[in-house]
């Protein structure tokens, strides 16, 4: 069994009604678990509501490109949900300098609203005993990657952190991991240029890292360019494994270990 550990059910390029089929046909495929991670304030209770399905969690956090049409105090309303037992991290949070800064935004002031809410996050996280699930992402260097590490390692002895998929170096995973943090590796893992995601993810230890899809985007070979869905974890299983020389089963294993550690479940998640 499997967990696809980052994926956005309630996202407009699903129709609500297929939203139960995409779930079904994920558990068929042995991806027993999903999180669904909101992106903003206005998809949260989508997000809570598809979380009421068994074997689905949710995670609470403003997009780093939706930070500008949050309101100040995002955190604070989302501090409202970190009890619900539906919720299992703080995220999608994290910096983005690959989209220019929105009308009216210098990109500077864009990325220091960024860094805030970033912060934010970690602080809320840090006093409600979660974890946090970041992103970042450049147009050329690693800027955003450096910029959110910095801000986690304020915050490293309390909170653990994921940056989701990866698609950097074993250099930069290995920051991620002195920390005591995890990264996630989805879809681009199996594109045929992918050599130094592969690389990576040949080199990251048991226990280190997790699947995803980061579904609806980014489906993996042979379904590249399609619609990505949780059923899909399973070619990017079976990429991996094949990469790290082990048995789709001992990749399940360890990567579910992480998932439990991570999302603080029990391992007797309600499926």
């Amino acid at each position: 069994m499997m967990t696809d550990s980052h994926c956005h059910l309630a996202s407009h390029r699903y129709a609500d009604q297929d939203v139960g089929q995409l779930i079904a046909r994920a558990k068929s495929a042995g991806v027993h678990r999903m999180v669904t991670l909101a992106t903003s304030l206005g998809d949260l209770s989508k997000h809570l509501e598809i979380a009421n399905h068994a074997g689905v969690s949710a995670a609470i956090g403003i997009h780093p490109c939706d930070v500008h049409q949050a309101p100040d105090n995002a955190i604070d309303i989302l501090s409202g949900y970190v009890t619900d037992q539906r919720v299992c991290a703080i995220g999608e949070t994290g910096l983005d300098y690959f989209h220019p800064a929105p009308d009216g935004w210098t990109d500077f002031d864009f990325r220091l609203r960024q860094q805030n809410f970033l912060n934010q996050h970690f602080e809320l996280a840090a006093r409600s005993g979660l974890n946090v699930v970041i992103h970042t992402r450049d147009r050329e260097g690693s800027q955003s990657f450096q910029d959110a590490l910095s801000i986690y390692r304020k915050y490293s002895g309390r909170v653990r952190a994921v940056f989701h998929c990866f698609i950097s170096s074993w250099d930069l995973a290995q920051q991620v991991l002195a920390e005591g943090g995890l990264v996630s590796f989805g879809g681009v893992t199996t594109f045929k240029k992918s050599d130094l995601v592969r690389d990576t993810v040949v080199s990251c230890p048991a226990g280190f890292f997790m699947l995803e899809t980061d579904s609806p985007y980014l489906a993996p070979e042979p379904l590249r360019g399609k619609q990505n869905e949780p059923a899909y974890v399973s070619y990017i299983a079976e990429a991996i494994a094949a990469a790290r020389g082990e048995s789709l089963n001992e990749l399940a294993a360890h990567t579910e270990l992480a998932a439990n550690d991570f999302f603080r479940w029990k391992s007797d998640f309600a499926e």
